[in-house]
């Protein structure tokens, strides 16, 4: 059993535990679609979670509900493939622009935790629950 497997499966839990306060708080999480947000719920991760991608909503729409929630900030936790990554940059910028303070850490320090293993937010149960069996097996 390689101990750098159960770091990382301890590092990943700790952040999602700790991303399940932030939303219990009222922090609004914003991801791609349905599917990242029920993996979310699966996770433990509650609250106010807002998808981008339902209902065909452009990221100027997407802004303009945000703002109109009366937020000050929320965290960005879109996928970690190309449009992802350009989703995060396009959605910070338009937020910033209308005062809305972004926090993309969570995004950083899980992309750094799960690598290129996880492409997409709605993956992550599914990742977590092979590396906890990779963990608990012994070798």
């Amino acid at each position: 059993m390689s101990s750098h497997l159960i770091d990382r499966f301890e590092k990943i839990q700790e952040l999602i535990i700790k991303l399940s306060e932030e939303a219990a708080k009222g922090k609004t999480v914003v991801v791609e679609g349905k599917k990242d947000a029920k993996a979310l719920s699966e996770l433990g991760i509650n609250g106010s979670i807002l998808t981008l991608k339902t209902g065909g909503k452009s990221f100027l729409e997407v802004t303009q509900q945000i703002e109109a929630l009366g937020v000050c900030e929320v965290i960005l936790l879109l996928d970690y493939d190309r449009r992802g990554k350009e989703g995060t940059k396009r959605l910070q910028q338009d937020l910033e622009h209308v005062k809305v303070k972004t926090n993309v850490r969570w995004w950083n320090e899980l992309h750094g935790l799960v690598g290129r293993e996880v492409q997409c937010i709605e993956s992550l149960p599914s990742f977590l629950q092979t590396l906890k069996t990779k963990t608990l097996t012994p070798q």
